[in-house]
């Protein structure tokens, strides 16, 4: 049953996003669209509340509570920002918006993969937290180790993602040299 609350929180999340985008972009009802841009955190609280009942209710702490976890982790750390990432494509799209940046170079990629890895510490940090607030809820007497390797997952995450953020800025890509004839 969690399974399928938390594929159709994802499926929602998706289906918000195109919905809510459509009506500021398509539709030309900007409020209306943000309005619904807004409903999605609902999503995140529902899929919070089902697991907690699911635990309270006598479920054995198992696998689908770990991807839960993970799952608002992400929602934390990273739902805001691929809202406002697809908005603003979105705007340049459909709403004669400006046209988002490209990809980076040098300094200012090192800023971004920073800011994102402190977005992927947030997730981190979520998911920890609520698996800790599992394995605490479940007690001595359960098999927690399911949940303990989806908090090693968290951790190995973030740990992959320091590395890539600590790569862009020890060894920064280059822009590319503009081809004869263009402006540099």
């Amino acid at each position: 049953m969690l399974v399928t609350l938390i594929i159709g929180c994802e499926i929602g999340f998706w289906v918000l996003l195109a919905g809510g985008l459509a009506l500021r972009y398509l539709a030309g009802m900007p409020r209306l669209g943000a309005a619904v841009l807004l409903c999605e955190p609902v999503l995140e609280l529902a899929l919070l509340a089902a697991t907690a009942l699911d635990l309270r209710g006598g479920g054995e702490p198992g696998w689908t509570h770990g991807l839960a976890a993970l799952y608002l982790g992400y929602a934390a750390g990273y739902g805001h920002y691929t809202v406002k990432w697809l908005d603003r494509h979105a705007a340049y799209r459909f709403g004669g918006g400006p046209k988002p940046p490209g990809p980076l170079y040098g300094k200012a990629r090192a800023r971004h993969e920073w800011r994102l890895w402190v977005r992927t510490l947030v997730a981190a940090a979520v998911a920890l937290g609520l698996l800790q607030a599992v394995i605490r809820y479940a007690g001595d007497g359960a098999d927690v180790s399911g949940l303990r390797s989806w908090q090693f997952a968290a951790l190995r995450v973030f740990a992959v993602h320091t590395v890539v953020a600590a790569t862009y800025t020890f060894f920064p890509r280059k822009a590319p040299a503009p081809a004869p004839g263009e402006a540099p």
